[in-house]
Order: C-alpha cells, then structure tokens, then sequence
C-alpha cells in the first residue's frame, strides 16, 4: 500500500455511516494508547514481521510470540500455504492473522473485501475479529465480524464501506454471495480456522462451495486440531503444497492442563460442581444437552453459585450476554453445550469440567482446550456415573494416559476446592 492513497482511504472509511455493534467491535479497534516514540519492538520482529504489524501486536500487549506462531508466521510471510495443526488456546489466531496483515497489498472495496477468514460458530467470528482488529488499525486495516443472528442490514451497510479483513461463518456468508451483497473475486488471503469443527457440523460441502468462489490466486491458511477425514481432503483438493507446522502430536493436549477423572453419584454432581468451581475464578461445564445445561444452570444457581446457560436454543444476544458477563467474572460457572462454546476464547479459566465422559477423543480435547491458555495451569476434570467408567477407561487409552479407575468422591471432599491435592 503506497502513501499516495491513505488518504483517500482514510477519507472514503471516515464517511458517516451506521455502525452495528459487531463493527464497532471489530471493525473499528480500540484507540491506540501506545505512541510511536513509547514503541519498543516485540519478539515477533525476529520472525520477519514488518514493523507496522508489530507496532500494532505491542499497542494491544502482545510481545512474546507462542510456539505455533513461532513456526508459523516466517512460513507465512514467504505468502506459501500453511496447514496449523494447533489446540484451542495455542494462540493460533495471530499465527494466520499476522502474516495475514502483513502480506495484505491492497485495500478491501466495498462489498470486495482482500482477506477471508472463514470459522465454524458466530462467537468465534467475533472473537477472531476482536484479537485481530487492534493490530490491523496500526496498519490502516479493517476487520469486520460476519454471522447469523445479527442484523443482517447492518452488516451489509459495513461491507458497502469496504472492509478489508471479513472473519465470516459459513452460512452467513454464503446468504450474501447468493445474494450479491459481497464477492470474494479479490481476496488474496484465505483462511480456514477450526477446520475440523467445519466438517464436524457438516459444513464441508458448503466450504468448498465459498473456496471455489475466490478465483484470484491467493494464499490458504488452514488451522484445525487435526488433519485427516474431510479435512484433508480440503488440504489436498484446495491447496497449493502447503508446509504443515505443528507443535504436538495429534492427540497431544496443553502441556498445562491435568486431566482429573472423578467417580461421582448422580445426585450429588452439581454440589461436586459447585465445590471445585468455588475454587476457581472460571470454570465451564459441558452438557451433552441443552435441557441438561438448563437443569444444571437452575441447579447451580440453587446452590449460591453464579452461573448461565448458553445453548443453541437461546438468542445470540443472549448468549454474547451470558459470555461477557463471564468473561467480565460476573459469572463463576458457564454451562455449555459444545456448539455453544467452541467460539469461547477466555484465558482465564481455571477448569473445565465435563458432566458426562466426552464422546470420544476429539470432544475431550476441544471441550478441554478451553483451560490451560495462554501458558496457564489448567484442569480438565470428568464426572463419571458407575455406568459410565468403561468411557473413561477408552478416553484415557485415546489421549495415552495412565489408565486408571476414576476417584471416588462426595461433595463434602474438601479437595474438590483445591484440585493439586488430588494429585499429590
């Protein structure tokens, strides 16, 4: 992007317009506090970052890059194609996103925007957009949230202002270009973040269907916690020899989480919830059933704690409210589904607990990525019923933990309050 044109640019963004509340949130970042004479370069100048990314990566606090970011970004920056294997909470939002921004050469028209970046739920577009949107105002960028349960208008009044960075749900997004309100026959960076969870709810068809419709060559990213199946076939069908980086082994979890397996008595689960989150700042519960997050939300509440919902069956007003309020640490306990929270990025969340033993494998480490972020202790803790203790034992063998029989324990275990002394 040449000098000559920022000001028109900044001319043509600054015409008045309304804003909806997820572009303010992601279009327009918070005012930049740091000045360039207070900018001291942050570690991710060594990777090859230009020096406007890093300006705005140090004035929204990001200094130390993390492993996936330290292998990814100087393999991105070449503009070769990347496949991310990385867990939630890796910090793989700014291992696509940096080099994302530094590699951008034009500027997004309106309804053309210059970068996709494509996720599986409504909370994660937002909360993707909101990581990147403080480091693309330092580049004279714009990043706008697109997904279902917003208005609609709204947001096609952004994309007439052009847009350069649009972090879109499938379905969504596919409702605009059937409609003509967006094109992606510009965008020169393409990203798919949580593939895996795409093809998990059955999106696959409807992805390949968006990938088709960017027809100038362009860079992929795609991020996922695992690469085969449906997955895979994306790699192979829609990329252009791509460098796999990974900084585990596929079933590999944080190296900060502990995993806790409990024997517990169906009557006596929400009290032995309601303990171990007395002694955490956040925790989250995961149901298989949203008549279940219900019960165990009222029952919780029963018992003292502040705790919410959230579940397909509630508005997404209402599910952006329960989550700030939690991610505020007005609320203690979130009780969620797992469409619900996969969008949920939150680094301080002390333990996850699963109300019953997870599906299988890839259910545990998703659900279980939410604790142990950003370098923190974190504990995944299963509640197993007497039926439910061959599950465990398969979990266990699946993630090649010691296989051992669940901890029996009553709410009035006073270690359930301070979870390391079970594992003292």
């Amino acid at each position: 992007m040449s000098d000559n044109n920022r000001p028109q640019r900044a001319q043509r963004r600054s015409r008045p317009a309304p804003r909806p509340a997820e572009y303010r949130n992601a279009a327009v970042a918070p005012v930049l506090t740091l000045s360039k004479a207070d900018y001291v370069p942050t570690g991710f100048i060594d990777l090859g970052v230009p020096e406007n990314v890093d300006f705005g990566l140090a004035a929204a606090g990001f200094t130390t890059p993390f492993a996936i970011q330290t292998k990814a970004i100087p393999v991105a920056l070449t503009g070769r194609d990347v496949c991310g294997r990385a867990k939630t909470g890796s910090g793989k939002t700014l291992a696509f996103g940096v080099p994302l921004l530094a590699r951008l050469t034009k500027d997004g028209e309106p309804r053309r925007p210059a970068a996709l970046v494509l996720v599986p739920t409504r909370e994660l577009a937002l909360q993707v957009a909101e990581v990147l949107a403080p480091v693309a105002i330092a580049c004279g960028r714009t990043v706008l949230a697109v997904y279902g349960g917003a208005s609609r208008q709204q947001q096609i009044e952004a994309l007439n202002l052009g847009v350069d960075v649009v972090v879109a749900t499938p379905l969504r997004l596919i409702d605009l270009l059937k409609e003509n309100e967006l094109q992606l026959d510009a965008v020169e960076i393409l990203v798919l973040d949580e593939a895996d969870r795409m093809a998990d709810d059955g999106f696959t068809p409807q992805v390949e269907w968006i990938m088709r419709k960017v027809t100038l060559p362009h860079q992929t990213m795609l991020f996922s916690a695992t690469l085969d199946g449906d997955v895979g076939h994306l790699v192979t069908r829609y990329m252009n020899n791509p460098e796999e980086v990974a900084i585990d082994a596929a079933t590999d979890t944080v190296g900060t989480m502990h995993h806790l397996f409990l024997a517990v008595h169906h009557m006596d689960k929400d009290k032995v919830v309601a303990s171990i989150a007395s002694g955490m700042s956040k925790t989250i519960v995961f149901c298989q059933t949203k008549r279940t997050c219900d019960r165990v939300e009222r029952n919780l509440q029963d018992l003292g704690v502040r705790a919410a919902a959230i579940h397909g069956d509630l508005a997404q007003a209402a599910r952006e409210r329960a989550l700030k309020r939690f991610t505020d640490g007005e609320l203690a306990v979130l009780v969620a589904t797992d469409v619900a929270a996969r969008g949920i990025d939150v680094d301080d969340i002390g333990a996850v607990i699963h109300y019953e033993p997870a599906g299988d494998v890839k259910d545990y480490l998703h659900r279980s990525g939410r604790t142990a972020r950003a370098g923190r202790d974190g504990w995944a803790v299963t509640l197993a019923e007497y039926n439910q203790h061959t599950q465990v034992r398969i979990l266990q063998r699946g993630m090649r933990l010691d296989p051992s029989p669940p901890i029996e324990v009553f709410s009035n275990n006073a270690m359930l309050k301070h979870l390391p002394d079970f594992h003292v």
